[in-house]
């Protein structure tokens, strides 16, 4: 008796579990929502970077997901980061190294994150800045603005008068190395409310397949320009200097850190008085990023697919504001390479069904890895060329075993930073290195690399480094910034002003006969360089704010160049 009442109980509870198993939701393919934000480092508030800053949208992200405390960017530039998240290879490894550099140049048959959710039965669609001031049209089914424009920003109110705050120092400088208030409100302003209420439509749309979409977030990008009402929290007289600031922070850097270091951008805001009202201008910019943030999260949480959407939020690299006596980015310092990453993953994806619980990681993770871990998340098929690790095993338990380290490479191969879970090791082609405690040392103020205590952790990491490095292919000429023709009558040349680097000119002969090729020196005389037949292209080395004429045989004038900040073709046209 006794033996067949626990026959039928046993019975009884199988039929239980089956049918509780019948009735669980099944894996099903989720949305996934793609948030950038640009040069935004760890001045957020779930990151404690500046004390004053306002991200109220960002902290409730991070709490409701899992916040990466230690996430680095594959590279500390623009186009390689962005480059590197959307085909999930590595700058070392795809040669994709800095910003000058062309996607289909380098990648010409890389299949990008967008494309293949596309082929995996998703719509994949976006706006705003993704890629570095490109589209790619053919990885997207649908985009705002227009695919075929390839500009992903839509128009965004500017003042009429440039510069606004910061006298521009020379043609070394980026015209958009500017900042201040704006009397506007954020739908007259557009930009990124316009692609905040592109994407908000887009969640509120019935959409009868999974969906991928895309957010780019423009600021907290040069120029600092956004409505004044952001301004508002920040009187300048209450701004602070950025906690990792410290003089005379360069002494205990080796040569190559010493040159990466100290840039002309910090020494001419501070000759200007503009350091606190640049961090001022910053700081609004992040706060009104951090509130276009909000009107997407917002859409989201009053739509149908408030439970079925993995949201991804990210930075391409941080920003210095004057550590290291450096301002912009492209070092391999913690202030430059940590962003804010964080990943919120809803129960029943195919990767993890449990989906997150609210927590935070601080092991070394990196950006490269965001294409495997959401295929993985949402049941995709691994990619042979990623060479990125899959964070699922974080977003499971926050505390798993993590043997790995984040490696963000420079634009010189061979030039890379490197960090576990508490230290950083940085290392210049030319062999320099430097060694940091982050445990004792946050802000990076004593390299430790030079210090025998400490060989054995420096060999130990060095070791985890990359040792092989892809070659860095030139960008085309044709994909060079066009410099302006000012054709000449009785007018001459202006002198030239060269103040910066050298690099190369392209000269570009499309006229049907030769012609001489003048710098103009400094008191404004001609001094001959070269010849340029017809149809033919000539390289000249020169810096920024040189002036180049352009004369025929005779010596008549025809016009002239004045050299910018960068690389450029300059077209002499034909008749």
């Amino acid at each position: 008796m006794k033996y067949h009442l626990l026959k039928t109980v046993a019975i009884v509870l199988s039929l239980l579990v089956l049918s509780a198993q019948a009735n669980a939701a099944p894996p099903t393919r989720p949305n996934v929502l793609f948030i950038a934000m640009d040069d935004l480092n760890d001045w957020i508030g779930c990151l404690g970077g500046h004390p004053q800053t306002i991200t109220p949208n960002l902290d409730r992200l991070a709490k409701s997901g899992v916040l990466f405390t230690n996430a680095h960017c594959a590279a500390p530039s623009c186009n390689p980061s962005r480059i590197s998240i959307f085909s999930g290879i590595t700058p070392n490894v795809s040669g994709v190294y800095a910003n000058d550099q062309v996607l289909r140049e380098v990648l010409p048959d890389a299949e990008l994150l967008p494309k293949t959710f596309s082929k995996h039965g998703y719509h994949s669609t976006g706006s705003g800045k993704m890629l570095h001031y490109i589209i790619d049209a053919q990885s997207w089914d649908d985009y705002f603005p227009e695919p075929a424009s390839e500009m992903p920003i839509p128009h965004t109110l500017y003042p009429g008068k440039r510069p606004m705050s910061l006298p521009r120092g020379g043609p070394w400088q980026y015209t958009e190395t500017d900042w201040g208030a704006l009397d506007t409100t954020d739908e007259n302003f557009g930009g990124d409310y316009t692609v905040s209420q592109w994407v908000s439509e887009q969640l509120a749309k019935k959409h009868d397949q999974p969906f991928f979409l895309a957010c780019g977030i423009y600021r907290p990008h040069e120029p600092w320009f956004v409505p004044a009402k952001y301004f508002e929290p920040f009187p300048l007289e209450s701004i602070q200097i950025p906690p990792g600031y410290q003089e005379d922070d360069l002494a205990d850097l080796p040569p190559e850190g010493k040159r990466k270091g100290p840039n002309r951008y910090f020494a001419h805001i501070q000759k200007h008085g503009q350091w606190k009202h640049a961090i001022q201008s910053y700081l609004a910019s992040i706060h009104f990023a951090d509130a276009m943030l909000g009107r997407v999260l917002d859409a989201l949480d009053n739509s149908e697919y408030a439970d079925n959407t993995i949201v991804v939020l990210w930075s391409d690299h941080g920003w210095h504001l004057g550590e290291k006596e450096h301002w912009q980015k492209y070092t391999a310092w913690r202030v430059c390479t940590r962003i804010p990453l964080m990943i919120r993953v809803p129960k029943n994806c195919p990767g993890l069904p449990a989906g997150t619980e609210p927590g935070i990681c601080d092991q070394p993770v990196n950006l490269v890895s965001l294409a495997p871990t959401l295929f993985e998340l949402c049941g995709l098929p691994a990619s042979k060329v990623h060479n990125g690790r899959s964070l699922t095993p974080l977003l499971k338990d926050t505390d798993s075993e993590w043997p790995h380290v984040s490696v963000t490479y420079l634009h010189t191969p061979g030039d890379y930073g490197l960090s576990d879970n508490r230290w950083r090791y940085v290392h210049y082609a030319n062999g320099d290195e430097e060694l940091y405690d982050i445990e004792t040392d946050r802000y990076e103020w004593n390299n430790l690399a030079d210090d025998p205590k400490y060989a054995d952790k420096l060999a130990e990491l060095r070791a985890k480094g990359p040792t092989q490095f892809a070659d860095k292919p030139a960008p085309s000429i044709e994909s060079l910034n066009k410099l302006k023709w000012v054709a000449l009558g009785e007018d001459k040349a202006p002198p030239s002003r060269p103040d910066g680097s050298k690099f190369p000119v392209f000269f570009i002969n499309q006229s049907e006969e030769p012609v001489k090729l003048h710098w103009v020196d400094r008191s404004g005389q001609l001094k001959f360089y070269q010849e340029i037949p017809p149809t033919k292209t000539a390289r000249q080395g020169t810096r920024p704010g040189s002036v180049w004429q352009i004369t025929n045989l005779q010596d008549k004038p025809l016009g002239y160049f004045q050299v910018d900040d960068r690389s450029a073709q300059a077209i002499i046209p034909g008749k």
